[in-house]
């Protein structure tokens, strides 16, 4: 009787771990069907995430290559930090992309486990990564503007590394405080959850909105974006008006300063875009109800939100690679035209 009761006990488990598997991937297809219901979408979706990654993976590569073989360039303070955020864009887009491709491909929502951990973890330090990167990039320039003269007595290359070094720690250390915040909390036993990537408002949904995390990673991102908001406006608006001083004295306005403000003042906003509208996404899920029309929009923010993240790393290799004269010279096969009015 005990032999037989092992055989049908061994003989059940399979049966019920199909059963249990079946029922997951039904419930993420349901889950995606609800987010995505157009067969031509969905294609077109895949069309762009892989174009966005070919395109970001060609551009961002030969940029950075350029500048690390480059003599001239590559010991330069503000070239260093143009590196370390290419590489951010990198790792970045090789998290995402992938993720949400298979996601797609699958047609359905992507399971909580270990991978997503991993891909939340990883994702989230390049992002902070990129959001320190870029106001060390704004002071770099005001230090370059406003105080040549010391310029490159306090931002040596040595420093500039050791600075990189402790933004990969900080970002490091902060994520790993939310991420262990995040699995404190019970975990439901149903694995699916309801986005195509493990972003922070689809996990802290999976795990009922902790607080205490929620808590943390609101305050850590509000707290990054602004820093870096007000860095860049405080610096360029010293360096428009050292710009300006400088033609005063002839009767002459800084047509080139003013149209340098206003470009980085436009792209850091574009840059910023996705947190901003995840900003927009926290205010939502803590205002709306749990209704149908609540829902799809929410399924809308999240596509949006999927689709902005691949901006960054494409205009970034952009506008502070390929615009420069320096590094469009350094680049063999690169048109070396007149110099632009923003340069």
């Amino acid at each position: 009787m005990d032999f037989l009761q092992q055989v049908n006990g061994n003989i059940c488990v399979p049966s019920e771990s199909w059963a249990r598997n079946g029922s997951h991937s039904d419930q993420a297809r349901s889950f995606f069907r609800a987010m995505l219901t157009s067969d031509v979408a969905i294609n077109a979706l895949i069309a762009v995430f892989l174009v966005s990654y070919c395109v970001t993976l060609l551009i961002n590569g030969s940029v950075l290559i350029t500048l690390q073989k480059s003599e001239e360039l590559s010991w330069q303070p503000r070239f260093i930090l143009v590196k370390n955020l290419l590489i951010c864009d990198l790792l970045l887009i090789s998290i995402i992309a992938p993720s949400s491709l298979y996601a797609l491909m699958k047609r359905q929502t992507v399971q909580f486990g270990i991978g997503c951990l991993v891909q939340y973890t990883f994702g989230t330090i390049c992002i902070a990564c990129m959001f320190y990167t870029l106001t060390l990039m704004a002071l770099e320039r005001y230090m370059y503007i406003c105080h040549a003269i010391q310029y490159f007595n306090i931002l040596t290359s040595k420093r500039i590394k050791l600075i990189i070094s402790t933004i990969w720690l900080v970002s490091s250390a902060l994520c790993m405080v939310h991420v262990i915040l995040l699995i404190s909390s019970p975990i439901p036993e149903e694995k699916i959850t309801t986005g195509l990537l493990c972003d922070p408002d689809t996990l802290e949904q999976y795990l009922g909105y902790p607080p205490v995390a929620a808590i943390f990673r609101k305050s850590w991102g509000l707290l990054s974006l602004v820093t870096c908001l007000l860095t860049y406006a405080v610096c360029y608006c010293s360096m428009y008006k050292e710009a300006r001083n400088v033609v005063e004295p002839f009767n002459h306005t800084n047509e080139r300063a003013r149209n340098t403000l206003i470009f980085y003042g436009a792209m850091v906003i574009l840059q910023l875009t996705p947190y901003l509208l995840q900003a927009l996404i926290d205010f939502f899920v803590k205002m709306s109800s749990n209704t149908l029309q609540n829902q799809n929009t929410g399924n809308r923010l999240h596509l949006t939100l999927l689709l902005l993240i691949l901006l960054p790393p494409c205009v970034n290799p952009v506008i502070y690679g390929f615009r420069n004269k320096e590094v469009r010279n350094a680049i063999p096969m690169m048109p070396h035209g007149s110099v632009s009015v923003l340069d």
